[in-house]
């Protein structure tokens, strides 16, 4: 996916000329946190795109995603993961352990912490694992708009001996508060070295991909509680037209006959709803007209199908 030539509310992203500077920095920033703390809506701000979906509901995210920012002379590849909590299921476990390399590979971590939350036990168990490996990270506390100044200031101090957190920031993923003092740490604090993708890129994820997840996203929004987390989406087919728009097929999977209905609604209101949204955002995104067709199959307990994580890109052993 091209980067445009200005990011979330016309902030634009900084390339000096456009051409690239003699001496370059660039590395991977992993983003870390307990499930809902808003690592995507943070990634989607970093990168002045949206690439990441983004829910009310925790466990939204299932797989790592990149997502691409340059700060003057450096590229920044930062990784969005899985919120790590404690695993049940097979893809529970995938998830997670997935969040965790994501972490274990990049060149810094940043650990969010929702600042209306606290130190909650799924972030308990995440700053225990960093203290046990003696892992330097910075510290986020996000969604400060959410609470008092008094509040904060003693989360913060909690946490600044909880573990090796340098520095700690407080932001709002959400309004943008803090945001840019992150980015441009970051930037200052990756290695110096060669950038890693043409720097037009926003991410290395195929449209295909990014498009499902689109689909994905509606699901969870019109489902509420109903149906999302044993529904997954695919885009089949990706037929760019002469006229220059795309026709997408896509199909929503779900585990049994009777999940069906839910998805369809009556007389198929609801799986209307979704490709309604779902090709408006698509056509925002794409910056072109989609035809966009849904279909729902049944493909019974595709949580524990090999083929679905590899799809995901997720260790069905992890």
């Amino acid at each position: 996916m091209p980067r445009s030539s200005s990011g979330q509310n016309g902030t634009r992203l900084e390339v000096v000329d456009g051409a690239r500077p003699a001496t370059t920095r660039c590395g991977y920033v992993a983003l870390i946190g307990a499930p809902n703390v808003g690592k995507s809506t943070l990634l989607n701000r970093f990168v002045g795109h949206k690439l990441a979906i983004v829910t009310p509901k925790a466990q939204t995210t299932r797989n790592r995603l990149l997502g691409i920012a340059i700060v003057g002379p450096t590229q920044i590849v930062f990784v969005d993961t899985p919120g790590i909590f404690a695993p049940r299921r097979r893809l529970d476990r995938s998830m997670v352990a997935a969040a965790w390399s994501g972490a274990e590979d990049a060149d810094e971590t940043l650990l969010l912490v929702d600042a209306s939350r606290g130190v909650d036990q799924d972030t308990r168990q995440i700053l225990d694992r960093l203290a046990e490996r003696n892992r330097k990270s910075i510290l986020a506390i996000n969604k400060i708009d959410l609470v008092p100044r008094d509040s904060l200031l003693g989360l913060a101090h909690a946490l600044s001996r909880e573990g090796r957190f340098e520095p700690i920031f407080m932001i709002s993923g959400l309004n943008g508060d803090g945001v840019e003092d992150v980015r441009r740490h970051l930037a200052a604090s990756l290695p110096e070295g060669p950038w890693l993708f043409p720097e037009d890129q926003l991410s290395d994820a195929p449209e295909r991909l990014i498009a499902a997840e689109v689909t994905r996203e509606q699901v969870f929004l019109r489902l509420h509680d109903e149906l999302p987390y044993a529904s997954t989406v695919e885009t089949e087919q990706w037929q760019d037209k002469p006229d220059g728009s795309v026709r997408i097929e896509q199909v929503i999977y779900v585990q049994r006959p009777s999940q069906l209905a839910i998805v369809l609604g009556e007389r198929g209101q609801r799986i209307k709803a979704i490709g309604a949204r779902s090709r408006a955002e698509l056509e925002r995104m794409l910056e072109r007209r989609v035809h966009l067709f849904l279909f729902v199959k049944v493909r019974q307990n595709w949580v524990e199908d090999r083929e679905r994580f590899k799809a995901l890109g997720l260790d069905y052993d992890p």
